[in-house]
């Protein structure tokens, strides 16, 4: 009964703990795959600034630089952006804009999270295509084939404007993103603002998990040279909130599951150390000191924690497998109208906790009975014996 415990909480942090991960898994995923990449490179000042001002935060030397991040054997890609705050137009309303001048060919590789809602994606041949926001498009009332212009304010401070064909309107995991967004073609955006630089060098990595140490050797490299390298995380300020909610709740039931299996157990020990009470005695009246019965029962309990927290896992892993074979069906997450299927992520630490936290809540649940019965006076053991 104390092992079933055990599994039980073990197994139910597991398929907690898996859940969150693979939903962290998956917003990281949508947003570098529908927004920021895994890294992005610009001028000092330009991550915060260049969108009211590109012109002054501007990389000329773009294709020099890419050719220095291709060596990297984790980078994939690099590709070249030009972002910017816009007046976007049609006729009968207007609507500010952050457009971006982008590389369709290049940017095909990157964006497999980009949802086409009508029309198609946009391509090198599209020199005057513009590709709209979901959002965009719904406030304008605009579809595939309406003409539009776009209105910006040049380094020299004065105005142009171009015009441009809807070719289609996307969706990505973020209504907020999808509320703001255009994007038109690199030298289109070039054209515009009057540059032939780029706002900066958008980064596709092979492995997500490699932007952390790839970041760093850019940094120092970058430094020098009045650039600086943002990582994914650091441009998307919603997934760092998004994770810290879900780690509080995690906590909270990580809480829960210890109490309940520190209390299941507790109350299981305490039956098999009461019944034993007399064998306790004897071994005392045999020459056994209080620290020996103590040690006895805390060993014999750290011993079917350890098993029953193996166990959790292997029941804990057969589960997981079982739900993520299948999937769970889940409704857009807030700021979204893209639903997903969830699956259970056993990453390392998760499977870590599951285990510490069986092992450990046994361990502490025996600690009050063990106590309890090595301070128990040698006459009352043995009398209970009888």
């Amino acid at each position: 009964m104390t092992i079933l415990a055990i599994v039980a909480g073990v197994s139910s942090l597991m398929l907690a703990g898996g859940f969150v991960e693979d939903l962290f898994r998956q917003l990281g995923e949508s947003l570098i795959h529908s927004q920021s990449g895994h890294l992005q490179i610009g001028r000092a000042g330009s991550f915060t600034h260049g969108s009211r001002s590109p012109e002054k935060y501007l990389i000329e030397d773009v294709d020099e630089l890419r050719g220095r991040l291709a060596e990297r054997n984790e980078v994939d890609d690099a590709m070249a952006r030009v972002r910017f705050s816009a007046l976007l137009g049609n006729g009968k309303a207007e609507l500010a804009v952050v457009a971006e001048g982008i590389e369709p060919e290049r940017e095909a590789g990157l964006g497999t999270h980009i949802r086409i809602e009508s029309g198609q994606v946009l391509t090198g041949a599209d020199h005057d295509g513009i590709l709209l926001g979901h959002g965009v498009a719904r406030a304008m009332k605009l579809a595939p084939g309406d003409r539009v212009n776009l209105l910006v304010s040049t380094a020299g401070g004065a105005l142009n404007t171009l015009d441009f064909r809807v070719v289609g309107t996307f969706k990505t995991f973020s209504n907020e993103f999808d509320a703001r967004a255009v994007r038109i073609g690199l030298p289109a955006a070039q054209e515009l603002l009057g540059t032939a630089g780029a706002s900066a060098l958008v980064i596709l990595l092979h492995r997500t998990a490699d932007t952390s140490p790839v970041a760093s050797l850019f940094e120092s490299a970058a430094r020098g040279k009045g650039l600086e390298v943002k990582t994914w995380i650091e441009l998307n300020d919603f997934y760092e909130k998004t994770v810290a909610l879900y780690r509080r709740q995690l906590g909270v039931l990580e809480l829960i599951i210890l109490v309940m299996v520190a209390l299941g157990v507790v109350n299981l020990v305490n039956m098999t150390v009461l019944e034993r009470v007399g064998e306790f005695g004897t071994m005392r009246a045999l020459g056994n000191g209080n620290v020996d019965v103590f040690m006895l029962v805390m060993i014999e309990n750290a011993l079917l924690a350890a098993f029953g927290a193996l166990l959790g896992l292997v029941a804990g892993g057969a589960l997981a497998w079982a739900v993520s074979a299948i999937g769970i069906p889940m409704p857009p997450p807030p700021n979204s109208d893209l639903g997903y299927t969830a699956r259970i992520l056993l990453t390392p630490p998760v499977l870590l906790k599951g285990f510490s936290v069986g092992f450990v809540a046994t361990v502490l649940a025996a600690l009050p009975p063990a106590w309890r019965v090595a301070r128990m006076p040698i006459a009352e053991q043995l009398r209970r014996a009888i």
